[in-house]
Order: structure tokens, then C-alpha cells, then sequence
């Protein structure tokens, strides 16, 4: 059986590429998170406003965001920066992420997909000398809204605790 042209689908259009598409554009972010983010136990969240810019790269294999905070608790001005690149070979998306406290330094990219609208990313790495395993999570996305947690393990991933919580409304 031959497949017409107007049958075949792109597997561009598929295998991943665009599952980041909902994020361009300009965004205002409620921020929910734990004051001491490697404490197991902490319980202290504090909550603070931000926003976002986020601008397509690469011809569509990579996007970036700007995101600023006028006031973040205990840092004041704070600015950030996000990356992600999608591999088309291994159908990944890596993210990286930068700050004003982060030295001039990338993070280690959490490495992952989306399936069924959930996008899960996790990395191994070192934080304040301690080893971690980093998971973010992209849910409840719709045109005009996004959620995003971060978790960090600090058992090889078999429990995880929230420590940074993103509800994110588009601008």
C-alpha cells in the first residue's frame, strides 16, 4: 500500500520539535518556593512575582527566556535565563538555566520529552556540594496558562520533594 502525499505525515511535525511552541511569548510568573531548596524537610515556601520573555531559535529546534525579578526573597534584583534545544535524532529536548546567582555558569541540562502533555526532565547533579537528582516537570498547559515544578531527590530518584513551584499567565 503507497501512501499519498496528502496522507504522509511529516514526522517533523511529530516527533517533538514543537512541544516547547507554547511558551513563546511574553509571560507573568506566581513563584511558590522553598526558602533553603536542598533542606529534605523544609517548610519555609516564600512567593514572589516574575516574568518571562520567550523567543524561538534555531528555525524552530530551540527556544530561549528571559526571566527577571524585581524582587526575589533574599536575592533582590534577580535575572535568569533558559535554554532549550531539541535533539531530532533522540527526539530529547535539554534545558540549561543561568542566573545572576549562578556565576556566569549553565547548569547541567535536565534531559527529556513530553508525553501526553506532561513534559518530564531530569538530570544528575552537584548543588552546594551535595548530589542531587533534578526533575522538572511542564503540566496544566493551555494558550494561555503553564505549570512548572522543579523536585530534587536526594535518594538516586526514589522520592522526589517540590522545592520550586511556576504558574505561569501569559501576558
Amino acid at each position: 500500500m503507497s501512501i499519498t502525499t496528502s496522507e504522509a505525515v511529516d514526522v517533523n511535525d511529530a516527533d517533538g520539535r514543537h512541544d516547547f511552541d507554547f511558551l513563546l511569548g511574553r509571560w507573568r510568573i506566581w513563584n511558590r518556593r522553598l526558602g533553603d531548596p536542598l533542606a529534605e524537610h523544609a517548610a519555609n515556601w516564600r512567593e514572589f512575582e516574575a516574568s518571562a520573555d520567550t523567543e524561538p531559535i534555531l528555525g524552530g529546534l530551540g527556544n530561549f527566556d528571559r526571566y527577571f525579578v524585581q524582587d526575589f526573597p533574599g536575592r533582590g534584583i534577580y535575572h535568569g535565563f533558559g535554554l532549550r534545544l531539541f535533539d531530532p535524532e533522540s527526539r530529547v529536548w535539554r534545558i540549561w538555566w543561568a542566573s545572576t546567582s549562578g556565576h556566569g555558569e549553565l547548569d547541567t541540562p535536565v534531559v527529556g520529552r513530553f508525553d501526553n502533555g506532561v513534559g518530564r526532565f531530569e538530570c544528575d547533579d552537584l548543588i552546594g556540594g551535595r548530589k542531587v537528582r533534578v526533575r522538572f516537570i511542564w503540566n496544566d498547559i493551555t494558550p494561555a496558562s503553564a505549570r512548572w515544578v522543579q523536585s530534587f531527590s536526594f535518594d538516586d530518584g526514589h522520592t522526589f520533594h517540590e522545592n520550586w513551584i511556576m504558574s505561569w499567565a501569559r501576558r
